[in-house]
């Protein structure tokens, strides 16, 4: 009986089954979770057939639960398969090798009886199916709910992360304006001096910050595009004359170079002029004073290239791979939150463009927006390349 045979060979059965998921893993990792889930459902296995030979075979159910599951966690394979899932993700497991541990004990089974040449009836291996089908059910179940659960609960901790950083930068220009506004309506001093500008900058801060929010709200939530065909000269020129007063402000000179008047783009214009106002805000940030932000936009075969140079005096070592990541700054100017450069990235990228940056130590640095490239043959007819 297979009972029996269980019993006899449990030992060897578990033995099996380590080599098995030893296999899968590197010299590194350990298979130690084979010494909790296999044991413990051979043992249930065992428990369920001898009670099957009893003249009440059906409370086996209580063991190993129903067949097709139903209330199949309620049962001792339910609680303990649902347990092994746990730990399993806690170890950091994948869900296939959930799966696997319990596949390799039923091949197991198979591999040494065909060895031993041990018969076993119909109704033992439907036992055993149901036992196996159960106990992954349960398994898979519970360390994908946990799965979910640690996710969902990472990323509001991520959302909540962001959500300070945005108040906080919020509220310190919203204090800052209030203060400025407070003594502008005083009278003793005029809207264009040092008071004025303090309140010119808090407002030009709090636009930075809604524009970046909306924009990652559209990123985030995957809102569709609207994107358009429209000419890159216009498109330019409209980003130039809501940054020359940034640059004014900045104590920095804006140079802008002509653009081809036969040049169009096909983007979602929003997003776009949002990445790029993103990276010319940046520059003029971090470039130094008196120098230049200069703004070019021209086409090299098949591409339309945007670059943004600055004379920020060049990188920090080994600063390029990260500065693309949420939440990084490399300035010690800690003004805003440091999602600028991702929200751009991802706006580019969902318009089928890219975004790199390139160094030029002791100078500054050039970010280059990389868009498809179409022709403006009339005022009313754009051709793709």
């Amino acid at each position: 009986m297979l009972y029996e045979f269980l019993i006899d060979n449990r030992d060897e059965l578990i033995s099996r089954c380590q080599f098995k998921v030893a296999q899968r893993f590197s010299p590194q990792e350990s298979p130690e979770e084979i010494q909790h889930g296999i044991p413990l459902f051979l043992d249930q296995l065992i428990k369920t057939l001898q009670i099957e030979r009893t003249p009440e075979p059906l409370q086996s159910r209580k063991v190993s639960g129903p067949a097709g599951g139903g209330n199949g966690a309620l049962s001792e394979i339910g609680e303990g398969a649902t347990q092994h899932g746990r730990e399993l993700l806690k170890r950091g497991f994948t869900v296939d090798q959930v799966v696997h541990a319990y596949g390799d004990l039923c091949q197991a089974i198979s591999d040494l009886a065909f060895e031993r040449g041990m018969p076993f009836e119909i109704d033992e291996y439907r036992t055993l199916n149901r036992c196996l089908d159960n106990a992954i059910a349960s398994a898979v179940t519970e360390f994908q709910y946990q799965h979910n659960f640690s996710t969902a609960s990472q990323h509001a901790q991520e959302w909540n992360q962001r959500l300070g950083f945005l108040a906080h930068e919020l509220r310190n220009h919203l204090t800052t304006a209030t203060l400025a506004l407070s003594i502008l309506k005083g009278g003793e001093v005029g809207l264009t001096g040092a008071t004025g500008d303090v309140l010119e900058r808090s407002l030009r801060g709090l636009r930075s910050l809604i524009d970046r929010s909306l924009a990652e709200v559209r990123m985030t939530a995957e809102a569709p595009l609207y994107s358009q065909l429209f000419s890159l000269a216009d498109f330019i020129t409209e980003v130039k004359i809501a940054s020359v007063l940034e640059a004014q402000f900045r104590g920095c000179t804006f140079n802008v170079s002509a653009v081809d008047r036969q040049l169009a783009v096909e983007a979602d214009r929003d997003l776009l002029f949002s990445a790029l106002s993103n990276l010319l805000q940046n520059a003029f940030k971090f470039t130094h004073r008196q120098s230049e932000v200069s703004l070019n936009a021209y086409a090299v075969g098949a591409r339309v290239l945007i670059d943004v140079q600055d004379h920020c005096g060049g990188l920090p070592p080994g600063f390029v791979e990260q500065m693309f990541q949420p939440f990084t700054q490399g300035s010690e100017d800690r003004s805003g939150v440091g999602l600028g450069l991702s929200i751009a990235r991802r706006s580019i990228e969902a318009n089928h463009g890219t975004l790199r940056v390139r160094d030029i130590p002791g100078s500054g640095c050039v970010f280059t927006i990389d868009l498809p490239r179409h022709t403006l043959l009339q005022s009313s007819t754009i051709v793709s390349l």
